[in-house]
């Protein structure tokens, strides 16, 4: 023991084993371990949102890669005359769909109208009037004048309104999820990387080793005063509970406003559908649109109107042009794929059902996280079962 030492945090009456030189290595140690600590419970926060986060982007792009497969294999089957000219587009689509949900600033309904614009000339050149492509390529002034007037002339009926009005809500509440998810991980971050005040680590340091200036390195200090240290260091982090529990509360209101009628995925599977209704519509009303096309932009084609009505597409759709039901043509077209994806949708729905059900009780796990990090961080290696206890100046009993 050194009876004469200069120390500012440990001091007692009578002999010590520390001096100034440990009392700063102590501050040190206790810093670097408390910060270690800290950062093993936000790491385990941290790691279930990012992991939760990645699982959702996963089965977002799952969701948009099926979609565009389903549509992809529409055209391809029953539209091929305009298929590889559609194609580009539908990849465009989804690509911009895929950015939308990861963040980007992208309008769904622009995107979605964007899309039809974009596939108007193909279809009326192709699916329409057939025989007249030629004339009317896409940078052509004729392209761009069917572009300029498509949501004006609705060659598609309303199909695209109502296929970009249920895509918009759906993919909002995806997209502010995982801007939500994002946002936690910004704030466990920051908790992670907390910055303890000078007076904060002298406390901890009084708390954790003074004992050992008086040989007693076994002894570990009261629960009570253990708390009372650590909310003292983490008084503006435990300023966080109550946002932190409204933020939770705000991510699972969004999490079931997403997955609370599988909405999504529901929407994503449907494009299939409109798509194909809004083809049907405008080989339906064909005439019409040629009529009010030639007034608008020009004359454009080379056979008589009385010939339009009369060209079928495709011999497989052939029927559509007599079908007083587009919806019921529609079927016709859709069942065979559905029939065989099946299984790849009901493995969607399970899938996202368990994974969302295992994190809304995860989230519920960690409401109170700020709140009981103090008692966190005090259990188990600070407080244990013994009759006596240190209380900062000395041996206290239980």
């Amino acid at each position: 023991y050194n009876s004469i030492t200069i120390i500012n945090i440990c001091k007692h009456q009578g002999p010590s084993c520390c001096n100034k030189k440990m009392e700063e290595c102590y501050q040190a140690a206790v810093k670097r371990e408390t910060l270690q600590k800290i950062e093993s419970y936000t790491y385990e926060l941290g790691n279930m949102l990012s992991s939760q986060l990645d699982a959702f982007q996963d089965m977002f792009q799952y969701l948009l890669s099926f979609s565009q497969g389903h549509l992809s294999s529409l055209l391809e089957g029953t539209y091929s005359s305009l298929s590889r000219q559609a194609l580009p587009h539908v990849n465009q689509l989804f690509s911009s769909l895929s950015l939308y949900l990861r963040g980007a600033n992208i309008s769904v309904e622009m995107t979605i109208h964007k899309f039809f614009n974009n596939i108007f000339p193909i279809v009326y050149t192709r699916l329409i009037n057939p025989g007249i492509g030629g004339s009317v390529t896409t940078s052509s002034t004729m392209g761009d004048c069917l572009r300029m007037i498509r949501q004006d002339v609705k060659p598609f009926g309303n199909y695209p309104v109502t296929m970009a009005q249920e895509l918009a809500e759906v993919l909002e509440a995806g997209r502010q999820l995982s801007l939500a998810l994002d946002k936690g991980l910004e704030v466990i971050n920051a908790t992670e990387h907390a910055n303890l005040s000078r007076d904060c680590v002298k406390g901890l340091a009084k708390m954790v080793y003074c004992s050992h200036c008086r040989g007693l390195t076994l002894i570990k200090p009261c629960a009570g005063y253990c708390l009372n240290v650590m909310r003292g260091c983490l008084a503006s982090t435990a300023e966080l509970d109550q946002p932190w529990r409204i933020y939770i509360s705000s991510l699972k209101k969004l999490t079931l406003v997403m997955a609370g009628h599988h909405s999504l995925e529901l929407a994503m599977l449907g494009v299939r559908g409109h798509v194909n209704e809004a083809l049907l519509y405008a080989q339906i009303h064909g005439p019409l649109i040629t009529a009010t096309v030639d007034k608008v932009c020009g004359l454009s084609t080379r056979e008589p109107p009385s010939m339009w009505s009369m060209r079928p597409e495709v011999t497989t759709s052939s029927t559509t042009l007599t079908s007083p039901s587009p919806s019921a043509s529609s079927s016709s077209h859709i069942l065979p794929v559905e029939n065989h994806c099946h299984i790849a949708i009901i493995t969607i729905l399970l899938t996202l059902c368990f994974s969302i059900r295992e994190f809304l009780g995860q989230l519920q796990r960690y409401k109170s996280f700020f709140n009981t990090l103090p008692e966190m961080l005090c259990e188990g290696e600070y407080i244990v079962d013994d009759s006596t206890c240190w209380g900062g100046n000395g041996v206290v009993e239980r």
